[in-house]
Protein backbone atom coordinates (compact mmCIF):
# COMPACT_ATOMS: atom_id res chain seq x y z
CA UNK A 1 0.00 0.00 0.00
CA UNK A 2 2.89 2.15 0.70
CA UNK A 3 4.16 1.87 -2.57
CA UNK A 4 0.76 3.30 -4.36
CA UNK A 5 0.99 7.02 -2.42
CA UNK A 6 4.69 7.16 -3.50
CA UNK A 7 2.84 6.59 -7.20
CA UNK A 8 0.16 8.98 -6.56
CA UNK A 9 -0.42 11.21 -8.86
CA UNK A 10 -1.46 15.20 -7.74
CA UNK A 11 -4.16 16.36 -9.92
CA UNK A 12 -3.24 19.20 -11.84
CA UNK A 13 -5.89 21.29 -10.64
CA UNK A 14 -4.15 20.76 -6.94
CA UNK A 15 -1.29 21.75 -8.17
CA UNK A 16 -2.88 25.54 -9.79
CA UNK A 17 -4.39 25.86 -6.32
CA UNK A 18 -1.21 25.55 -4.76
CA UNK A 19 1.16 28.14 -7.06
CA UNK A 20 -1.49 30.54 -6.98
CA UNK A 21 -1.81 29.83 -3.08
CA UNK A 22 2.08 30.51 -2.82
CA UNK A 23 1.97 33.70 -5.60
CA UNK A 24 -0.95 35.35 -3.15
CA UNK A 25 1.03 35.17 -0.33
CA UNK A 26 5.03 36.17 -1.91
CA UNK A 27 3.23 39.36 -3.65
CA UNK A 28 2.63 41.11 -0.06
CA UNK A 29 5.46 40.10 1.44
CA UNK A 30 7.39 41.41 -1.88
CA UNK A 31 5.06 44.21 -1.11
CA UNK A 32 6.63 44.81 2.26
CA UNK A 33 10.24 44.37 1.37
CA UNK A 34 9.52 47.06 -1.42
CA UNK A 35 8.36 49.06 1.47
CA UNK A 36 11.62 48.31 4.23
CA UNK A 37 14.11 49.20 1.15
CA UNK A 38 12.01 52.74 0.10
CA UNK A 39 12.17 53.05 3.94
CA UNK A 40 16.11 52.11 4.29
CA UNK A 41 16.93 54.32 1.06
CA UNK A 42 14.83 57.29 2.81
CA UNK A 43 16.68 56.87 6.29
CA UNK A 44 20.09 56.58 4.21
CA UNK A 45 19.43 60.15 2.76
CA UNK A 46 18.77 61.24 6.10
CA UNK A 47 21.64 60.52 7.35
CA UNK A 48 23.87 61.88 4.43
CA UNK A 49 21.70 64.70 5.01
CA UNK A 50 22.44 64.97 8.46
CA UNK A 51 26.19 64.09 8.21
CA UNK A 52 26.35 67.48 5.61
CA UNK A 53 24.45 70.12 8.00
CA UNK A 54 27.04 68.89 11.14
CA UNK A 55 29.91 69.32 8.22
CA UNK A 56 28.53 72.72 7.81
CA UNK A 57 28.72 73.44 11.21
CA UNK A 58 32.27 71.97 11.45
CA UNK A 59 33.35 73.99 8.97
CA UNK A 60 31.84 76.99 10.84
CA UNK A 61 33.18 76.08 13.71
CA UNK A 62 36.89 76.22 11.82
CA UNK A 63 36.65 79.00 10.51
CA UNK A 64 35.74 80.77 14.14
CA UNK A 65 38.67 79.53 15.52
CA UNK A 66 40.59 80.62 12.31
CA UNK A 67 39.74 84.31 12.70
CA UNK A 68 39.95 84.42 16.39
CA UNK A 69 43.85 82.95 15.96
CA UNK A 70 44.41 85.42 13.10
CA UNK A 71 43.16 87.90 15.83
CA UNK A 72 45.10 86.93 18.75
CA UNK A 73 48.25 86.85 16.24
CA UNK A 74 47.04 90.95 15.17
CA UNK A 75 47.47 91.71 18.99
CA UNK A 76 50.81 89.43 19.85
CA UNK A 77 52.26 91.76 16.72
CA UNK A 78 50.26 95.40 17.65
CA UNK A 79 52.26 94.20 21.24
CA UNK A 80 55.41 93.71 20.12
CA UNK A 81 55.48 97.39 18.43
CA UNK A 82 53.74 99.28 21.92
CA UNK A 83 55.86 102.04 22.97
CA UNK A 84 54.94 101.93 26.53
CA UNK A 85 52.69 99.98 29.41
CA UNK A 86 49.86 103.06 28.74
CA UNK A 87 50.15 101.69 25.14
CA UNK A 88 49.71 98.30 25.84
CA UNK A 89 46.58 98.61 28.41
CA UNK A 90 44.94 100.48 25.45
CA UNK A 91 45.91 97.68 22.74
CA UNK A 92 44.85 95.28 25.03
CA UNK A 93 41.69 97.23 25.93
CA UNK A 94 40.39 97.60 22.16
CA UNK A 95 41.31 93.68 21.86
CA UNK A 96 39.44 92.51 24.89
CA UNK A 97 36.46 94.81 23.40
CA UNK A 98 36.45 93.70 19.86
CA UNK A 99 36.94 90.16 20.91
CA UNK A 100 34.27 90.29 23.16
CA UNK A 101 31.78 91.91 20.14
CA UNK A 102 33.56 89.19 17.67
CA UNK A 103 32.77 86.15 20.06
CA UNK A 104 28.85 87.33 21.13
CA UNK A 105 28.60 87.97 17.02
CA UNK A 106 29.99 84.19 16.14
CA UNK A 107 27.80 82.43 18.84
CA UNK A 108 24.62 83.94 18.23
CA UNK A 109 25.68 82.88 14.31
CA UNK A 110 26.65 79.05 15.55
CA UNK A 111 23.15 79.16 18.04
CA UNK A 112 21.48 80.15 14.79
CA UNK A 113 22.91 77.50 12.74
CA UNK A 114 22.67 74.74 15.21
CA UNK A 115 18.78 75.49 15.39
CA UNK A 116 18.49 75.24 11.55
CA UNK A 117 20.61 72.06 11.70
CA UNK A 118 18.18 70.65 14.54
CA UNK A 119 14.77 72.20 12.84
CA UNK A 120 16.28 70.15 9.27
CA UNK A 121 17.43 66.75 11.15
CA UNK A 122 13.44 66.83 12.69
CA UNK A 123 11.39 67.56 9.55
CA UNK A 124 13.86 64.96 7.65
CA UNK A 125 13.03 62.75 10.43
CA UNK A 126 9.57 62.93 10.14
CA UNK A 127 8.99 62.91 6.62
CA UNK A 128 11.40 59.73 6.28
CA UNK A 129 8.73 58.42 9.11
CA UNK A 130 5.66 59.67 7.44
CA UNK A 131 7.21 58.10 4.44
CA UNK A 132 7.87 54.69 5.81
CA UNK A 133 4.58 54.75 7.61
CA UNK A 134 2.78 55.52 4.18
CA UNK A 135 4.76 52.90 2.20
CA UNK A 136 4.37 50.13 5.18
CA UNK A 137 0.18 51.13 5.12
CA UNK A 138 0.19 50.56 1.20
CA UNK A 139 1.79 47.45 1.05
CA UNK A 140 -0.55 46.59 4.34
CA UNK A 141 -3.76 47.68 1.76
CA UNK A 142 -2.48 46.13 -1.50
CA UNK A 143 -1.82 42.73 0.97
CA UNK A 144 -5.40 42.97 1.68
CA UNK A 145 -6.56 43.87 -1.03
CA UNK A 146 -5.26 41.05 -3.08
CA UNK A 147 -6.76 38.18 -0.61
Amino acid sequence: MSKSILFYEIPTEMRDFAEKSVDQARKPFDGFLGAAHKAVSAADSQTVNAWANLRDLAEKAIGYAEKNIAAAFDLAELLVHAKDVQDVVHIQTEFVKSQFATLQSQMAEFGSAMQSTARKATESAQATVELAAAEMRKAATDAAQRK
